[in-house]
């Protein structure tokens, strides 16, 4: 109990993370690491952690949170029939060995690097948001060999910011005149290929930081963890119920937005 109390402005941010996490991934379909990422990072900060160390915990903890949630958005986009399960039997190997090379890049990197890699990432994905093409810049996917590389690509980086499959698969995808419905629910399933072996990794491999938050396991905050989760799986369904009722295409632009400022936030606290 007195660690609650001594603790619980740091447990209700992370519990208003999860909440926000859950809505905007059921309203706009953004992933939650995009969300829980520099949420966390900025907290650990705020705690009188090193930036280092908040990124580093910030990147585990949210590659175990998508854990869950991805399991519980593939169930439900399989009933839709909108997972290419023939398209993950291609990529899975692909991705996999992307997020084992790029897992074990984290244990061992500086988390300047991590941050300045995510805010390069978030600022452009959110320029992909406000200036969307309409139409296909490919007519469709390139071989084999090329989608090799594009999902080796996708699990190395997802895996090294802490993100799912829904911020560089989806577009990898709609790029490729592939159809955007099947892009979201594949990229639900790319998710789990990428946060289970990720996630693990860090905490098996992740050397704690001295300066690490309480509850931190390898480079894994299940503190963090265990706000986030339940309340990012309840408040899904919401931000999904919202999106019958909102003009999600105007939200996504502000959420862009926020997400173009919060990626420059991150770049100029790394390069100033």
């Amino acid at each position: 109990m007195s660690f609650v109390m001594e603790n619980y402005p740091m447990l209700l941010a992370m519990m208003g993370t999860g909440v926000v996490g859950g809505i905007l991934a059921g309203l706009l379909g953004v992933g939650g690491g995009i969300v829980i990422v520099p949420v966390l990072f900025f907290i650990y900060q705020g705690l009188g952690i090193s930036s280092d160390t908040a990124m580093l915990v910030a990147t585990a903890t949210s590659l175990a949170t998508i854990i869950p949630t991805s399991v519980s958005s593939i169930r439900s986009h399989h009933a839709k029939g909108n997972v290419d399960f023939d398209l993950l039997k291609q990529w899975g190997v692909f991705v996999f060995i992307g997020v084992v090379v790029g897992s074990i890049v984290v244990t061992r990197v500086e988390g300047q690097w991590l941050t300045l890699l995510f805010g390069i990432i978030a600022s452009l994905s959110a320029l992909n948001m406000l200036f969307a093409r309409k139409t296909a810049l490919f007519q469709s996917l390139p071989g084999k060999a090329g989608q090799s590389v594009m999902a080796t690509f996708i699990g190395f980086f997802s895996s090294m910011i802490g993100i799912g499959g829904g911020t560089l698969t989806v577009p990898s995808l709609t790029f490729c005149n592939y159809p955007a419905h099947r892009a979201v629910g594949t990229a639900a399933a790319v998710g789990l290929i990428i946060s289970l072996p990720a996630a693990i990794t860090m905490l098996v491999v992740g050397v704690r930081p001295i300066d690490a938050p309480f509850g931190t396991v390898g480079l894994v905050n299940l503190i963090g963890f265990a706000c986030i989760v339940p309340l990012t799986v309840l408040f899904a369904p919401v931000g999904a119920g919202l999106a019958n009722r909102l003009d999600a295409a105007k939200l996504k632009k502000v959420f862009a937005v926020v997400l173009i400022i919060t990626g420059l936030r991150m770049l100029y606290q790394v390069l100033a």
